[in-house]
């Protein structure tokens, strides 16, 4: 009774492993993770669960430490978080993301066909594959577009969103042909505890308690979705347990909003919680010139997986973003000068 979890260390696999910790003790939980600048390992030192919680230090593109992982545990499920994510670092460098995220899901998905030959009937019926996947494969909407819906055509337009949209591919190919049974599940923007600093909300949160500018693409009137990553690591363990092979899920909260707007909620929240005399934290706000191939909107519709599986974003926006803040507050140290995650 062994799941397979690439990328357990990172931001949502991290809290996806949390999760299921939390519901399944039954379960021996393998993570295998390269340790990049955005795992830590400290995002998972509270998870005791003995024998049970395992730790593999490995790179998915190595086909003989991820092939010796699956042959010794023998899971029954893969869920493969494990990508380079940050949009931004694809366009420096887009080679790392077609390495980690193209060849890496390939060498995952042959690693795991191999192990199948091995297996009988039952055990190959019931083995599942996840694939956590992007809004961003569908590329960007116009303001009166309809939400995308999983049937409508990829567009991706940088470097990640490109690789992403190539792995899901790869993921639906070996449904295909090798008869494996994957499943796809693509989420909009996630927030929580344990997201690295690049990202949109931590960043804006650690540049305020660092009185340092905070940055904002362009306008800022780009409008993302947002979902608390509580809310979409039940979606997972949901698809895993009842979603159906071959099929690909949008996972999202309908809280769609610019991000600009996100950021002055994010400011009134500082202002609220870490006062600071004689300014706010909107004071902050400095606005740059946006990055290329800078999509305006992405916006999913989700109807699938709620009539198919039941299954609905929970979570109150400003409730969560609010216990957000209270994590980076609670989990950050004076370094010097600077204030820093411990």
């Amino acid at each position: 009774m062994a799941i397979l979890i690439t990328g357990g260390s990172g931001f949502i696999g991290s809290n996806f492993i949390k999760h299921i910790d939390q519901l399944d003790d039954s379960q021996v939980l393998i993570n295998l993770d390269k340790l990049t600048y955005a795992s830590r390992v400290k995002n998972l030192q509270d998870v005791s669960r003995g024998e049970k919680y395992i730790f593999v230090h490995g790179d998915i593109t190595d086909k003989q430490i991820v092939s010796e992982t699956l042959s010794f545990y023998k899971p029954w499920a893969v869920v493969h978080f494990a990508a380079e994510s940050h949009v931004d670092n694809s366009i420096g460098d887009p080679s790392t993301f077609i390495n980690t995220n193209v060849f890496g899901t390939y060498n995952l998905l042959e690693c795991v066909r191999e192990f199948l030959l091995d297996q009988n009937a039952c055990e190959k019926e019931r083995f599942r594959f996840i694939h956590v996947s992007t809004d961003e494969v569908y590329g960007q909407l116009e303001q009166s577009e309809l939400k995308k819906k999983e049937t409508d055509l990829y567009a991706p337009r940088n470097p990640y969103s490109a690789s992403k949209a190539a792995a899901d591919h790869l993921v639906n190919s070996y449904f295909s042909t090798y008869d494996l049974n994957s499943i796809i599940i693509r989420s909009c923007n996630n927030y929580g505890p344990f997201q690295h600093p690049e990202k949109l909300i931590p960043k804006v949160i650690m540049k305020a308690l660092n009185n340092e500018p905070i940055p904002i693409y362009g306008d800022g009137k780009q409008k993302r979705e947002w979902i608390y990553v509580g809310d979409h690591c039940d979606a997972i363990y949901n698809v895993l347990y009842n979603g159906s092979p071959g099929e690909t899920y949008n996972v999202s909260s309908n809280v769609e909003i610019e991000n600009i707007q996100l950021v002055n909620i994010l400011c009134k929240m500082l202002d609220s919680k870490v006062p600071v005399c004689n300014y706010t934290y909107k004071n902050l706000i400095t606005f740059v010139e946006d990055r290329p191939g800078h999509d305006r909107r992405y916006a999913m519709n989700c109807e699938k997986i709620g009539s198919e599986l039941g299954w609905s974003s929970k979570s109150d926006f400003e409730e969560m973003l609010s216990h957000t803040i209270g994590w980076y507050l609670m989990n950050s140290e004076k370094t010097e000068s600077r204030i820093e995650l411990k």
